[in-house]
């Protein structure tokens, strides 16, 4: 994943490092068609020129950026699933699993839902 190399190089802790280049290559493997990039100093990736999902590091937590149409709708599986959101966010904490089906459904979600969005952010 060399788009997202510099990037990882900054996170000082090793094993936040290691798991976010793994949920950062999973999300490529998994949706190939996306197109990973960079931006606002975070990792993301889009779709026909519109944001996906973005990821963001914490001290105790990857957040999770998918736009507040895919936290409204999987909200209650994304407590279910052990971790907090915000109307912009989702916190998955260093020490719990990444829940990789329900990162998938949100993936999936977006792409469907913005297949014919002509912008990178959804409109209000």
């Amino acid at each position: 994943m060399e788009t997202f190399a510099a990037f990882l190089k900054t996170i000082e802790n090793p094993q936040n490092r290691s798991r976010t280049g793994e949920i950062l290559g999973w999300v490529a493997k998994t949706f190939p068609e996306l197109s990973p990039k960079i931006a606002w100093n975070q990792p993301m990736f889009t779709d026909h020129g519109t944001f996906i999902i973005g990821f963001s590091t914490a001290k105790k937590h990857l957040a999770v950026a998918p736009e507040q149409a895919a936290i409204k709708r999987f909200s209650r599986a994304v407590e279910l699933s052990g971790y907090e959101h915000s109307k912009e966010l989702i916190r998955i904490p260093w020490n719990k699993p990444v829940d990789y089906d329900l990162l998938r459904e949100i993936i999936a979600f977006n792409r469907l839902d913005k297949a014919d969005c002509q912008t990178f952010w959804r409109r209000p």
